[in-house]
């Protein structure tokens, strides 16, 4: 049982749901990295999702898209994240996970990241361009290891999609719970979301999580009864790019603390 796993059952059997932080790795250079992480660390979140920049981000909206370029800038690399990760690894309580497409994967060399990774404390990956039918590119290496492939759900995929993405699922499911990119959004369709992801629990025990334009804990409660967990992106990335970290700590907490009321 990996960290993130383990992570995921002690919040079931304390009743709680889980707060996904996503932020990009190295908007604003190696230092902040560390610094968001301790931060949102100490702010509670259970599980932090580490960004690498790519230079064509289709699954990002103008938030994370800005935030990957300025991370470009300034040098970052799939390596030097990895890097940073192995150095702060013993400082680290949460469960890191890598969001990261295939291509830097790929030039990196594939062996080569599955090992880098683990030794990084990385304990789940997301490739949001890897469809389920190419999965075999990592799932060789990582399987090696102890660092889970987490699979995205779209609203749009018929149910015999949905069951394929559950079957044999790790770590949890990321439910995108819109149609389209990642960006604050001010509605959710909960119906449509609560059927697809009670849909999806009937296939799996594995934990589904409700992430893409989740920014307010208004939206949280909405989503929260039927899922295991959220996932905020945006809003953290840019509240930490304006230095506003009390706003972010005050988003978790207030995730959080409403999340022990749903049930």
């Amino acid at each position: 049982m990996n960290k993130l796993t383990e992570r995921f059952h002690r919040l079931k059997e304390n009743g709680e749901k889980a707060f996904v932080a996503y932020i990009m790795g190295g908007d604003g250079g190696m230092e902040r990295l560390k610094e968001d992480i301790f931060s949102l660390q100490a702010s509670g979140a259970d599980v932090i999702e580490v960004g690498v920049p790519f230079s064509d981000p289709v699954a990002d909206g103008p938030v994370i898209q800005d935030a990957g370029l300025r991370a470009l800038e300034a040098g970052t690399t799939l390596s030097t994240i990895l890097e940073t990760l192995r150095v702060i690894k013993a400082q680290v309580r949460v469960p890191l996970i890598l969001m990261t497409y295939i291509n830097p994967v790929l030039q990196y060399g594939v062996d080569k990241f599955a090992l880098d990774s683990e030794n990084a404390g990385v304990s789940g990956c997301i490739f949001p361009d890897l469809p389920l039918e190419e999965e075999g590119l990592v799932t060789g290496a990582l399987s090696k290891t102890d660092i889970s492939v987490i699979r995205l759900a779209s609203l749009t995929s018929p149910e015999e999609r949905l069951k394929r993405l559950a079957e044999d699922s790790e770590g949890f499911i990321y439910a995108v719970t819109v149609k389209g990119v990642t960006g604050e959004r001010a509605e959710l369709n909960a119906a449509e979301l609560e059927a697809k992801i009670s849909k999806l629990k009937t296939y799996t025990n594995t934990p589904v999580l409700a992430g893409f334009g989740i920014s307010t804990p208004s939206l949280a409660k909405k989503v929260l009864p039927f899922c295991d967990g959220v996932i905020v992106g945006s809003k953290i990335v840019n509240a930490f790019h304006q230095g506003k970290r009390e706003e972010v700590d005050e988003l978790i907490k207030g995730i959080k603390g409403l999340a022990l009321t749903v049930k």
